[in-house]
Order: C-alpha cells, then sequence, then structure tokens
C-alpha cells in the first residue's frame, strides 16, 4: 500500500502535559477556579445546552461520560464512581480529563480527572457562596462530611467567608476528629458535632455519599445557605422537602437539575413542589439577571449536580496557568 506523502507521521509527537494532583493544586485555588467559573458565564456561556453526562454501569461502580466545548477548547471527563474503592484505600472518585484544541481537536493536556473535580465542584459552591450568602464575617458552618470535598469545601468557604465556627459531621469519628484539626490549622475554631447543629448555621454544606436527608430542614434559619453537592442521582439526597418546600431554590441548570437533582425530583413526585419552584441558576446570579443575596424570609439553597461545561472552564484555566508559569 503506497503512503500519500501528506498523510505520512511527520515525526514523534510531542509529550503530552500531564496535571497530576499536586500541579493542580499548585497551579489554581478554589477561588482562582471560581472566577473561571464566572468568566465563562458572563461570556455567554449557557448551561443549559450543556450535553447530558453520559452513565455506564461498571462491575465496580459507575463509569460516567462528561464533554463539553467552547470556541477555543473542547474536552472530555472519563470518571469512575466505585463506591467500594475507599476500603481497598483507593480514592472513591477516578478517572482522567483530555483537554483538546477547540479548532483542530488535537490533545493539549491530561489531567487527573479526581484532582480536578476536587476543584471544580467547591469552586462551584464558593461562586453559589459570592452570590446568595452576605460578604464579610459569617457565623457558624456545618459540614457534612469528612472525605476529599469536605476538605475542598472548607478552603473554598474560608477563602470567601470568616466563620466564626465550623462544625464537621461525619459518620467515622476519627475522620471527623482529622478534618477538624485541619480548620483548626486553617485558623478557624471547630468541633465535631450533630445534625441538629444546622439549627443555629448561617451556612450549612453538604458533600457525602448519603441517600438519604441528613438532617431536619425544619431547623435552618431563614436567610442561612445550605449548599448539596453529593448526589447526582434522581433517587438520591442530601437534603429533605421540608427544606426544599420552604427553600428558595438555585441550581447550576434547570434541565440538569430536573433530570438528576435527587434533592427537588424527590419532593416533586411527592407533590411537594412543581417544576417551577427553581428561583434561579448560577448564571442568572453571575450576569445579575436576578439579583444577589436570594430571597429575604427563607433559607436559600444551592443544589450542585456537576456539569461538564464547569470541568472545561476549570481545566482551560490551569492550562493557562501552567503556561504562566
Amino acid at each position: 500500500m503506497t503512503v500519500h506523502p501528506a498523510a505520512a507521521p511527520a515525526g514523534p509527537a510531542p509529550a503530552l502535559p500531564q496535571f497530576d494532583a499536586g500541579r493542580i493544586a499548585g497551579l489554581l485555588t478554589p477561588a482562582g477556579a471560581a472566577d473561571a467559573l464566572a468568566d465563562a458565564l458572563r461570556a455567554g456561556l449557557d448551561p443549559e445546552g450543556c450535553p447530558q453526562r453520559g452513565s455506564l454501569s461498571a462491575p465496580g461502580g459507575e463509569l460516567l461520560l462528561m464533554p463539553a466545548a467552547s470556541a477555543e477548547y473542547a474536552g472530555v471527563k472519563i470518571a469512575g464512581v466505585a463506591p467500594g474503592n475507599p476500603e481497598r484505600g483507593l480514592p472513591r472518585i477516578t478517572g482522567s480529563y483530555l483537554l483538546l484544541d477547540g479548532v483542530t481537536l488535537c490533545p493539549v493536556a491530561l489531567f487527573d480527572g479526581a484532582a480536578l473535580t476536587a476543584l471544580r465542584t467547591p469552586a462551584v459552591s464558593a461562586l453559589a457562596l459570592r452570590h446568595l450568602a452576605p460578604a464579610g464575617p459569617a457565623g457558624r458552618l456545618v459540614l457534612f462530611g469528612s472525605g476529599p470535598q469536605a476538605y475542598g469545601h472548607l478552603d473554598a468557604v474560608l477563602a470567601e467567608r470568616e466563620p466564626a465556627e465550623a462544625v464537621v459531621v461525619a459518620r467515622d469519628p476519627g475522620r471527623a476528629q482529622a478534618l477538624v484539626a485541619y480548620a483548626r490549622e486553617r485558623g478557624v475554631a471547630a468541633r465535631t458535632g450533630t445534625a441538629g447543629d444546622v439549627a443555629g448555621a448561617d451556612l450549612v454544606v453538604c458533600c457525602t455519599t448519603a441517600r438519604e436527608p441528613l438532617f431536619d430542614g425544619r431547623l435552618v434559619a431563614p436567610g442561612a445557605l445550605v449548599v448539596a453537592v453529593g448526589s447526582h442521582e434522581p433517587d438520591a439526597r442530601e437534603t429533605d422537602t421540608a427544606l426544599v418546600r420552604r427553600a428558595a431554590v438555585y441550581v447550576e441548570s434547570r434541565a440538569a437539575a430536573l433530570r438528576e437533582a435527587g434533592d427537588l425530583l424527590v419532593p416533586e413526585a411527592e407533590g411537594a413542589i412543581g417544576p417551577g419552584h427553581i428561583s434561579g441558576t448560577l448564571a442568572d446570579l453571575v450576569t445579575g439577571r436576578i439579583p444577589a443575596g436570594g430571597r429575604t424570609g427563607c433559607p436559600q439553597l444551592f443544589k450542585s449536580v456537576g456539569m461538564a461545561w464547569e470541568d472545561l472552564a476549570v481545566a482551560v484555566a490551569l492550562f493557562r496557568a501552567a503556561g504562566d508559569e
């Protein structure tokens, strides 16, 4: 077979830049990642048009495929959710993120997918916090969970606000105490607590693998902000119907939330709320289409399911930050 000269290999391809967890953490803070997300939304990105998350059952759990594209770049995350991994000493979330040039679709960088997710998710929450919680010192932060997302969310909150106290609520006492110690190292008065501590909280952050509500939503004070990020499954939730019914609800995308957010879909199936219960989206807040601060006289709830456009925006910011080194 004759190979056309134009189709012949020009030589060995340059090595693809790789970003491991350490490099990702050193290049971009949660606040910087939140800035990248805000810039993407202000530039006109519409999360409602983002491709759906692909899902495939695998022997150890679930395989997720999350593609996205912008004018300059495209990318895809292949992530595994393996519930049995922590018992093996392995991360529950695994995978890789491939960033491509938007015009040629040639790969330009490869990222640790779990580390990218560990940065992206707190950044989304930090962006919501900027627009839904009062600026300046805060009172009590109640943090549900003790895994990587709990640490990431603690860092993200501390970058945006100054809580007087952090209360950790987690199933594993040893891991809860470790997170308390980390919070104290960051200069925050911290302790372990119970679900009842939400009664005096200004900010409640849920980043767990729970499939049932973590606390009684009737205890949450008007004006408090609840952020729930732990689930993207329609039959799993971290917050209860009582909270959702009385809260002003904000999401990344109405379409994604009404497809994947069990925190909203379960109350809707119960007849407690309708699809119109959502007060607004992250894009509405960032672009000023709705006022910051949320509705008065009720709790604010931000429910995140995680979306591919967020991974792309943060990966591009990391790639550009590496180029500036």
